[in-house]
């Protein structure tokens, strides 16, 4: 337990500014308790035990540790754990405080050391070589470093530990558990007795700054994504989570064809069982020949994670946009036209809506056609409140459809990614002003890695074993 003291320590020096939040309005100073450590420390291990997060104890020292818990308990491929180490803090003799790490794991990769030096561009380049920075169009960008500016408020430091961060959110969560039944109060012959009633707890991961400044109520965000990576579905399902779980209604729009709108909402109403699955792979968009990372493994474990959360009675609804048959302008008026719909239909819930990073633009024109008007560009005319997000990451990889030169077909398969390291660490970061392309900030993932089709990896039964990687042409 010393060890663990030490850790607690080390993560209170590297924790600076607000940690990010489920609560939309978690301070960001610690919560200190009105009763002696002895007397407040009882309620502490009920709150861990009602919210079914069992522990093991130092009692002298009055230091608990959970055990390892998944993010949506019982996910498919989520990869991520945590737990959190708890210790009790004497304020005064008569006030006293915790201080809550969240100890995070992953199959993926190890934590990222303290001490990385933040790049705020978002240049990148795709392809075997990664040597030209382009878009998910191919067309070049620079970096247009003077423009972006240090980030300030929520979003203005943070560090991490290879080991743990102090979790202010959880601190309190807690705090706003137990602090009411600790209050000391003079009875009085109206006072009804309150009903006890137990937290529910759910592990959303870390908490992603800059994620509540966007979330509300009308507003919509587009994610302007790159398809194929394990890293943006999980965003997506990890900010929804931290959102329903502090009462914000949620929507999410995919970028998958509208024809799958009825398979995919059934199963979400669904129990997750197999045969729900097998309805839900067996639509050709899952299967295409050229599968461009929509239809991938990663999304396939985020409708699961989505469907998780809303049979916990979460507030989360899912619509999909996508018309695959029509092209260009077409295109972008169709995608516009579903998107504007569902808005309009919910006016009081947040819309997040994801696609490739050309149809969230907000500006008009592209290099090819200085007259396209993408989907955002025709959205930001219509609705008073939206904002669009440019994908960040750290050089990996990516599932990516590209045009083979020699063949003159598209060519799908895993690609490197390169981006810019900022850390591992989830955030959104908006600007003082939007760019040439109409983003007004970006979203960062951390490291890609890619993200194969769902039906590759035996997703189309849930109880298959993985398929063998193909040995035909990528």
């Amino acid at each position: 337990m010393r060890s663990m003291l030490k850790l607690g320590w080390l993560a209170l020096l590297l924790m600076v500014g607000c940690a990010g939040r489920q609560d939309l309005e978690t301070p960001d100073y610690e919560a200190v308790y009105d009763v002696p450590l002895e007397e407040m420390w009882p309620s502490v291990r009920q709150y861990f035990t009602d919210a079914h997060l069992p522990y093991r104890e130092d009692r002298g020292s009055m230091v608990l540790e959970t055990e390892w818990k998944q993010e949506f308990g019982g996910s498919k491929i989520a990869g991520y754990w945590h737990r959190y180490m708890v210790m009790g803090k004497r304020e005064t003799p008569t006030k006293s405080k915790l201080w809550i790490i969240r100890i995070t794991k992953s199959v993926n990769k190890t934590l990222s050391q303290p001490g990385k030096e933040l790049d705020w561009s978002v240049s990148r380049g795709i392809g075997l070589n990664g040597a030209e920075p382009t878009l998910e169009d191919g067309s070049s960008v620079e970096d247009d470093e003077d423009r972006l500016s240090f980030p300030v408020g929520e979003n203005a430091f943070y560090m991490e530990s290879g080991q743990g961060t102090r979790d202010l959110t959880m601190e309190w969560r807690v705090f706003r558990g137990i602090a009411p039944k600790l209050a000391k109060k003079q009875p009085t012959k109206t006072e009804q007795p309150v009903a006890k009633a137990a937290p529910t707890f759910t592990e959303c991961g870390q908490s992603i700054l800059g994620l509540t400044k966007q979330a509300k109520a009308g507003g919509v965000l587009l994610l302007g994504e790159l398809h194929g990576t394990q890293e943006v579905p999980r965003f997506i399902a990890q900010s929804v989570c931290q959102l329903v779980t502090s009462g914000v209604p949620v929507t999410v729009g995919l970028e998958l064809p509208v024809e799958n709108e009825a398979r995919i909402t059934t199963f979400l109403q669904s129990q997750g069982g197999e045969v729900d699955w097998l309805k839900l792979m067996e639509a050709p968009f899952w299967r295409s020949p050229y599968p461009d990372g929509r239809g991938s493994e990663a999304v396939a474990n985020m409708l699961e994670q989505l469907r998780q959360l809303r049979a916990q009675g979460l507030d989360v609804a899912v619509f999909v946009y996508d018309h695959p048959k029509l092209s260009g302008q077409q295109r972008e008026d169709a995608l516009t036209k579903t998107v504007l719909a569902q808005v309009k239909a919910a006016p009081q819930r947040f819309h997040l809506v994801v696609s490739g990073n050309i149809h969230s633009r907000t500006a008009k024109g592209l290099p090819w056609d200085k007259q396209y008007r993408p989907m955002g560009y025709l959205l930001k005319d219509q609705l008073d409140d939206v904002t669009a997000l440019d994908m960040a990451y750290d050089t990996g990889t990516a599932w990516i459809c590209a045009a083979n030169e020699q063949s003159r077909k598209l060519d799908c398969g895993v690609k490197e990614a390169k981006g810019k390291d900022n850390g591992d660490r989830f955030f959104m970061h908006t600007w003082s002003s939007a760019n040439k392309e109409g983003y007004h900030g970006v979203f960062y993932v951390g490291h890609v890695t890619a993200s194969e089709p769902a039906v590759l990896k035996g997703l189309g039964n849930p109880d298959a074993a993985p398929a063998q990687e193909s040995t035909s042409s990528l």
